[in-house]
């Protein structure tokens, strides 16, 4: 296959893939879009928003299409570890102990209102999001290739909740915040929930819900991710977009009003996420709007403002940017 028409193969996957999404969920393209970036770097994607945006739906929709195995866990105060990764049990029949995985082995695992779950449960996700692995006793696992978390939490209830700790934010590619949608987009979401219906089983009737129009059949094939898998490293990104994302890493961690800036890792997810970015949107380079559309959602959540910083009010988004505006004059 040549390479123009292979281009044209893959622009089409990733359209169809879209496409599919916005016949089940209105807007949201932004959220798509980072998703299908984390798809494709096998990076974790961390999903902040107030309930009832369509998390959970876009996750479900996304991960059918693409021939993913999808598993969701909802998060609580009284989940264990071994509830997410699996544990060893003996079997009574050979005296022996075999072992039972837990949900964590899947391509697509989402992690719903993760925030809710005790710090021990949370450290328990650390070396699978980082190694792409498990250990359960002795033995230590490989998980399923691809692998990736997509979690969500609320970023306004606190009840109940335990902040996530630096190191498993910093696991995360990106981090994106949801927000409600436009006038025109709640409108047309009232004008397609009139017309789910209801679904007659077993005798009975139900209302019919959005979940209900999610589709099982995928579109291309597994090789079709593979393929765009391996464009994405195809991306050519110049030394000098390589120095600005190194200037703006290094700006985040000299900034006044910053006590914590972001480590090497942010660096290296703004470069994989920008070449995600340039191959949904048909380019085979980067380009600094890749990189300013990206910061926020790279950058916001691995830095942290000093106390005196925020005494006087000022907010992680106003000192990015600073930092941004700073690393383009």
């Amino acid at each position: 296959m040549s390479s123009s028409i292979q281009s044209d193969h893959l622009a089409n996957y990733i359209k169809a893939i879209r496409d599919r999404v916005g016949e089940i969920v209105v807007g949201q393209d932004v959220v798509v879009e980072r998703t299908l970036i984390a798809l494709l770097t096998s990076g974790h994607l961390l999903l902040e928003g107030m309930p009832g945006l369509a998390k959970t739906l876009l996750v479900n929709t996304i991960s059918k299409a693409i021939h993913l195995d999808f598993r969701r866990v909802q998060f609580t105060i009284d989940l264990l570890p071994s509830d997410i990764l699996g544990t060893e049990m003996l079997d009574q029949k050979t005296s022996k102990f075999r072992t039972h995985k837990g949900p964590i082995f899947t391509n697509l695992l989402l992690a719903d209102e993760i925030n809710r779950a005790a710090p021990k449960v949370q450290g328990a996700l650390l070396e699978a999001m980082q190694e792409r692995k498990v250990t359960l006793g002795s033995n230590t696992f490989s998980l399923p290739t691809p692998f990736l978390v997509i979690a969500t939490q609320n970023p306004i209830e606190q009840s109940g909740t335990f902040e996530l700790p630096e190191a498993q934010l910093d696991r995360f590619m990106l981090c994106h915040r949801l927000g409600y949608p436009t006038v025109e987009e709640e409108e047309e979401i009232l004008r397609r929930n009139l017309k789910l219906g209801v679904e007659k089983k077993d005798g009975g009737a139900v209302a019919r819900t959005e979940f209900d129009l999610v589709s099982d059949s995928a579109i291309g094939t597994p090789e079709d991710l593979v393929a765009a898998t391996e464009a994405v490293h195809q991306i050519h990104v110049s030394e000098v977009f390589l120095k600005h994302v190194v200037d703006i890493v290094e700006r985040s961690r000299k900034h006044p009003d910053l006590e914590l800036g972001c480590s090497p890792r942010a660096g290296i997810s703004i470069i994989k996420a920008s070449r995600a970015r340039a191959l949904i949107h048909g380019r085979d380079y980067a380009i600094p709007e890749d990189l300013f559309a990206l910061a926020e959602d790279v950058m916001l959540h691995r830095i942290r403002l000093s106390y005196e910083a925020l005494a006087e009010g000022k907010t992680p988004k106003q000192i990015l940017k600073q930092i941004l505006d700073a690393s383009i004059s």
